[in-house]
């Protein structure tokens, strides 16, 4: 048997919706992509959100309408995409690489309290919601609003995520969403940027359009002359076009099925691998219906009856699809040599990054791969 990492589902209305956007002849920008824009914000309880074309645009936009700047630091997981840390250096300012939680990837308040110690002058912080499950959101914020630390959500992985009975995009100064192939909804590439404060909202809706003060689509549809517009910044072009959004429509209301068929293939993983000599499951602080199950990983330690690279090579023997999240970003050339970091001072992401595999979790997994992949990893695990 065969099973992907990763299955794309489009059973809802997205072929429907991206036939209306063909039919319209407005391909760009417009009127699904502010529909998008709006039942977003409700879903997660945010005010404004502002569409992208990737988490990557939203997270840089983030960092550029807080003020970052050249000089300016701003703390980082080691345990990431190297999109949350690049787009620091877009803007000449420094990453500063932090260690995470072992068993949940998390950055916490007591890892964020300890660097701001030795880089007091930190202006940022990019929470990561590792996997789906929420960090302390009330615990960070307790450490960063008396220090005027801005909090940037890094929420690529976290939707729909839940904190304290709270919907993931309302509690820092910004969150930012991944709407990638392999995210928890799609719309191919895509993003969002989702903020509670309309300056920050209105800055990103001009800065992800070249810094133009009228989005396209305003300009052929609120009577003046659509050659009238000013550039009021050197902006970006980061929007999203209405056929991505068409499909992220039918994505979102589909959403929380998508989450519930996620959570019951992580409840079968950890009913059925929980015994395994030697292997770690991750751990989850709250309630299962709070995680949005992104990824399921396994983290092989040295009494593991195989090392990693060995289990890996069973499972493609076998026909199974896997992903390793993530090599630090302390080992990574760019970071490694640039800030001289030294593995020592990341044991926790070091530990995961040792032995971590991560396996397939997706909504349309049915009970026979689902039985064929713990089947095999039982097989060389067990």
């Amino acid at each position: 048997m065969k099973v992907p990492f990763c299955r794309v589902v489009c059973a809802g209305n997205e072929a429907r919706y991206v036939k209306e956007v063909l039919d319209s002849g407005w391909l760009t920008t417009a009127g699904k992509c502010l529909e998008f824009e709006k039942r977003f914000a409700a879903e997660v309880g945010g005010k404004f959100a502002v569409a992208v074309n990737s988490a990557t645009a939203a997270l840089h936009l983030a960092l550029e309408a807080l003020g970052i700047g050249p000089g300016d630091e701003v703390l980082v997981p080691t345990l990431t995409f190297t999109a949350t840390a690049e787009v620091v250096r877009y803007l000449g300012a420094d990453p500063v690489l932090v260690d995470t939680e072992y068993g949940t990837g998390l950055i916490t308040a007591p890892i964020i309290e300890q660097a701001l110690q030795t880089h007091e002058k930190a202006k940022a912080v990019m929470v990561v919601h590792f996997a789906g499950q929420a960090a302390d959101m009330p615990a960070i914020l307790e450490v960063c609003r008396p220090r005027g630390v801005r909090v940037v959500e890094d929420a690529a992985h976290a939707f729909p995520t839940r904190c304290a009975g709270r919907m993931i995009g309302g509690w820092g100064d910004i969150t930012c969403f991944s709407f990638y192939a392999n995210k928890t909804i799609t719309t191919g590439e895509g993003g969002m940027f989702v903020t509670e404060d309309e300056a920050l909202a209105r800055r990103a809706r001009v800065m992800r359009l070249h810094g133009i003060d009228r989005d396209i689509w305003n300009r052929f549809t609120d009577g003046r002359p659509s050659w009238e517009y000013d550039v009021v910044a050197a902006g970006f072009k980061y929007n999203l076009p209405d056929l991505a959004a068409a499909v992220g429509l039918a994505q979102l209301e589909q959403a929380h099925e998508f989450r519930r068929q996620r959570q019951a293939v992580a409840e079968h993983y950890f009913k059925s691998l929980g015994d395994l000599p030697g292997v770690d499951l991750p751990v989850v602080h709250g309630a299962a219906e709070d995680h949005a199950w992104h990824f399921f990983w396994l983290v092989l330690g040295s009494k593991a009856r195989r090392n990693r690279n060995a289990f890996i090579d069973g499972l493609i023997e076998r026909g199974i699809g896997f992903s390793v999240h993530y090599r630090p970003l302390h080992h990574m050339t760019y970071y490694r040599d640039r800030y001289r970091l030294e593995a020592r001072r990341f044991p926790n992401a070091e530990r995961h990054w040792q032995g971590c595999v991560t396996l397939p979790v997706f909504p349309s997994m049915t009970a026979e791969e689902l039985e064929y992949v713990t089947g095999v990893v039982r097989e060389l695990l067990g």
